[in-house]
């Protein structure tokens, strides 16, 4: 986080859901470049001859730097203009998305599948650090199922553009293609975004260390709380084409269509469950009985409704159960981050999401090689949908017995901010 500086009001209506408009297409187009690999998986297993554990890696390889550099990226949101921050991690993912398409063996794509996890890194300590400082709590769950349903669409829409350019052109101009396009984005998130700042939050200029954070027990349980509902989304957003081609034995324009289903799915559900929570605390209804349960909620129908569509034989049956679970999810995704800025407050939201997102994101780890152990060695997805079921509903329980009360959390403040802190004036704001 930058110094405090003497700006001129705070953000404006306007500005504020214009920066959140680009935040929601840039996380569409995030979720496109690194479900890119899912969509072109059967041909890059026909093309360079990869067996199902070799695509387990490749699937994973991403979360291994995402997840490894998550802590990083929370530390650089704090300590510079997040702005900008956001900017550089968005053009060098995009360029790793546009390079893959020149890859020819197993270890290139493994080496840009690192790169790409590494800079994208950056992306949720951005968006939780602009939506905590800049969005009230009767907005945030409205902003946040936003940005969520944006990384629902991403895969969708991955799947119907992806699967359409992949059935004409091949697999090596799905990534040149995506990639290329997909740096006009920074053009108008370069003109607009730096006009932003937040209101005057009235905090201490010292934010808490890591050290603080990891010693409250609410911040443990919202790690573990997402790793487990992120290993449910990791498997459906890395394994759902393989699945649907390999196993349904969907063609390709039939998985490009049927498949982005549950990823709309999930998106509405975000968008809604963010908006009637929202509603709900407008009412007064406090952020815990609100947010608890939905997000509990959520998951457990997701588990109700995702087993049986491992099982049945009609597909037609199975996809509508499939999408079913993918909405009930949608309803705790929405809901899951707005818990977490509460908690943190916006002095600490860019490390505690940093902390969060990398315990969570180790489920891309272990969900996709698990996946592709389990499908190698029992050649069904049964016991890996039951995994995931089992998954959900642990987060669930999470969420409603480890994290505590939905409120800021009580940072120590500091000696220097004590004797001398600037944002203690009316007239002083973040520049984020």
């Amino acid at each position: 986080m930058s110094s405090a500086t003497h700006a001129p009001g705070p953000v404006t209506a306007r500005m504020q859901w214009m920066v959140l408009i680009l935040l929601v297409i840039s996380v569409c187009i995030n979720y496109i470049d690194r479900g890119n690999i899912s969509v072109a998986s059967y041909d890059l297993k026909t093309s360079l001859h990869l067996d199902p554990l070799q695509l387990g890696y490749l699937f994973s390889a991403f979360f291994w730097t995402y997840a490894g550099f998550m802590v990083l990226a929370g530390w650089l949101v704090e300590k510079y203009n997040v702005i900008w921050v956001y900017a550089l991690g968005y053009l060098i993912w995009s360029l790793a998305t546009a390079l893959t398409g020149l890859a020819n063996s197993f270890v290139m794509l493994f080496g840009l599948r690192l790169l790409l996890g590494m800079s994208e890194s950056v992306a949720y300590p951005s968006y939780s650090k602009i939506l905590a400082a800049g969005f009230p709590e009767k907005q945030r769950g409205m902003a946040n199922g936003l940005i969520d349903a944006g990384s629902k669409l991403g895969p969708a829409l991955g799947l119907m553009i992806g699967g359409s350019i992949l059935a004409q052109f091949g697999w090596r101009a799905l990534f040149l293609s995506i990639g290329a396009v997909s740096m006009v984005w920074l053009i108008p998130w370069c003109v607009a975004a730096p006009k932003i700042r937040t209101k005057d939050l009235k905090r201490h200029k010292d934010t808490p260390s890591f050290g603080e954070i990891l010693r409250k027990r609410c911040a443990w349980a919202t790690f573990l709380c997402l790793f487990c509902s992120n290993y449910g989304w990791y498997f459906m957003l890395t394994w759902l084409p393989g699945y649907l081609r390999m196993e349904r034995h969907y063609s390709a324009e039939a998985m490009a269509l049927a498949g982005s289903l549950p990823f709309w799915a999930v998106a509405a559900g975000a968008i809604l469950g963010g908006c009637l929570a929202d509603r709900w605390i407008h009412l007064g209804a406090s952020p815990t009985l609100v947010r608890k349960t939905f997000v509990a909620s959520g998951l457990c129908l997701s588990a109700l409704f995702l087993l049986p569509a491992a099982v049945v034989s009609n597909q037609i049956l199975a996809m509508t159960l499939l999408v079913c679970a993918s909405f009930a999810f949608g309803l705790c995704s929405g809901n899951t981050w707005a818990i977490t800025q509460t908690l943190a407050g916006p002095a600490a939201a860019g490390k505690w999401t940093g902390l969060q997102n990398c315990a969570g994101n180790m489920a891309g780890v272990v969900a996709p090689t698990v996946t592709g152990f389990i499908v190698q060695e029992t050649g069904s997805f049964y016991f890996a949908f039951l995994w995931v079921c089992l998954n959900f509903l642990a987060a669930a329980c999470s969420y409603l017995f480890l994290v505590g009360k939905i409120e800021e959390v009580s940072w120590k403040p500091k000696m220097s901010s004590k004797l001398h802190d600037p944002l203690t004036s009316p007239s002083a704001s973040y520049r984020i």
